[in-house]
């Protein structure tokens, strides 16, 4: 028994659904060893924990065909740590996924008798095909809409594939990984970008249909993403859904790839970690050839790739049509809010305003509404002044799966005036620009609704259910029971002036009857 209030607690699993159990993924890869522990198998994933060891698998492996011992010796020291923290974690499942490195190994076998032993779990090598489709689906896990070019770039290799309305076809296998890159070139950057045009010339995806989204996965690319957001002053620093014009792009990956050659430092090489800072211009050279190759108008970067989609590929199709965004913000509103119950009012109660002042909604709009309002109590247990900069913060940096930048920018705006006011001075206020005027300007009306409803709700159901707005000429009305009028004051009514004035209408009261 917990000894405040007494309250039936487990110490080692506060702040998680009640009942979840953890699952794990080891994914043994030819530059890096990480093991991540979700909250459980589920729709929308939660990370509980993340770590990586640097072990460099692949490295020597194309001029030697083995596995070096003292990287295997790296690797087993790191996996009898990942082993404890999965015990401690209490992990249901722990699934092994090995790529490249493994896969290619002539002495791979007795490395994975180890790795089994000391995880107690079986080691599923993944084919090149595999690996690209897993990467596929985590793309899709997170970003359910794509449709477009995938590229998986890991340390022994790149994996391509297309995904057409959620459904993953043609994976490719190529040696441009940027270890086997960094070998096979003698760790010339110019020469990697000559093998990378030869090898990518046989490439039946990029050559098929020119132009389109290029997806890009893998640490590597994930680090030039961040690299780009700093040096083009963006103001969200998050790589999942980060969106750019392909030429842009592929201009910084010449950048790097000249600076490089000519034993320079690069362009952002300072935002970048040490351990990727000398596999950067191999994986530019790489992504720069594929972006001419394939002809692409945009890049998206994904932060979910094999590790997702593995998981994503267990789920029943019953979950895997569920989306992700709105799982993860009911789970959130779950362990976060007042009272989980009250959103489900407040999504009826906005809607009910809509439909008042005629204002219709896209799918995509009703979607991030039904969000908004089970996100628009989680800033509760913080200090008055500061609940609206650490929701909003919870909202735009959150780890949300299934929402682009614009939406993170349209729900921070929404919480931003629920919790400050329409005269907000957030710090935020360059993020909250990304959502573009139109859809800034019905975030800004959604929050002044929430605005009204908290006063009358005290976040609890059941008062909300029981009003109702009406647009009588050039006045809002807001529609209370007799047994409610109480509740009509000034502060309320202050409240619904606001409202009216966010939605252009002249004058507003409260009617009770």
């Amino acid at each position: 028994m917990n000894q405040f209030w007494g309250l039936d607690a487990d110490p080692t699993a506060q702040g998680r659904i009640k009942g979840a159990r953890p699952v794990a993924v080891l994914d043994i890869g030819s530059n890096s060893v990480r093991l991540v522990v979700y909250e459980r198998l589920a729709r929308s994933l939660t990370l509980l924990y993340n770590e990586k060891s640097s072990c460099a698998l692949g490295r020597g492996l194309a001029q030697t065909g083995r596995l070096a011992y003292e990287n295997i010796d790296r690797a087993l020291t790191a996996i009898q740590r990942f082993a404890l923290v999965a015990q401690l974690m209490k992990a249901g499942e722990v699934y092994i996924l090995a790529t490249s490195a493994v896969r290619d190994a002539s002495n791979s076998k007795a490395f994975v008798d180890a790795v089994e032993a000391t995880m107690n779990a079986k080691v599923e090598v993944l084919s090149g095909a595999a690996e690209a489709h897993f990467a596929a689906l985590g793309v899709v896990a997170g970003i359910p809409d794509f449709t477009g070019i995938v590229g998986d770039l890991g340390g022994g290799s790149l994996e391509l594939s297309s995904i057409v309305d959620g459904v993953d076809a043609v994976g490719e296998t190529h040696e441009l990984g940027v270890i086997r890159m960094q070998d096979d070139a003698g760790r010339s950057v110019a020469r990697a970008r000559e093998i990378a045009r030869e090898r990518l010339a046989r490439s039946e995806l990029l050559s098929r249909k020119p132009g389109g989204q290029f997806c890009a996965i893998g640490g590597t690319w994930r680090s030039m993403a961040k690299m780009h957001q700093v040096l083009r002053n963006y103001p969200l620093h998050m790589v999942q859904h980060y969106v750019t014009k392909a030429g842009d792009l592929a201009k910084l990956c010449d950048e790097i790839v000249d600076a490089a050659t000519a034993g320079k430092a690069y362009p952002g090489s300072d935002h970048t970690s040490s351990s990727r800072r000398d596999l950067v211009p191999f994986g530019a050279a790489v992504l720069g050839e594929v972006l001419r190759a394939g002809k692409f108008d945009s890049v998206l970067f994904s932060a979910q790739g094999v590790r997702e989609g593995y998981l994503y590929g267990l789920l029943p199709p019953e979950e895997r049509a569920l989306d992700p965004l709105l799982q993860g913000a009911e789970e959130i509103s779950i362990l976060r809010s007042r009272s989980p119950a009250h959103a489900e009012d407040l999504i009826r109660f906005t809607a009910g305003f809509l439909d008042a002042i005629q204002v219709k909604e896209t799918a995509a709009e009703e979607r991030l509404r039904k969000v908004a309002c089970y996100l628009s109590d989680i800033g509760w247990r913080g200090h008055p002044d500061y609940r609206g900069e650490q929701s909003v913060d919870m909202v735009a940096y959150g780890a949300l799966a299934g929402v682009d930048h614009p939406g993170r920018a349209f729900l921070a705006e929404a919480l931003a005036v629920r919790y400050m006011g329409l005269k907000h001075k957030s710090i935020s206020h360059e993020l909250m620009e990304l959502a573009g005027p139109a859809a800034n300007m019905k975030a800004r009306l959604l929050g002044a609704t929430f605005r009204v409803a908290y006063p009358m709700s005290a976040a609890m159901p059941g008062v909300l259910q029981r009003t109702h707005f009406s647009l009588e000429g050039s006045r809002l009305r807001l529609h209370l029971p007799e047994d409610l009028a109480f509740l009509a004051g000034e502060h309320l009514a202050g409240r619904l002036d606001q409202l009216a004035g966010v939605a252009g209408i002249k004058s507003s009261e409260i009617v009770t009857k």
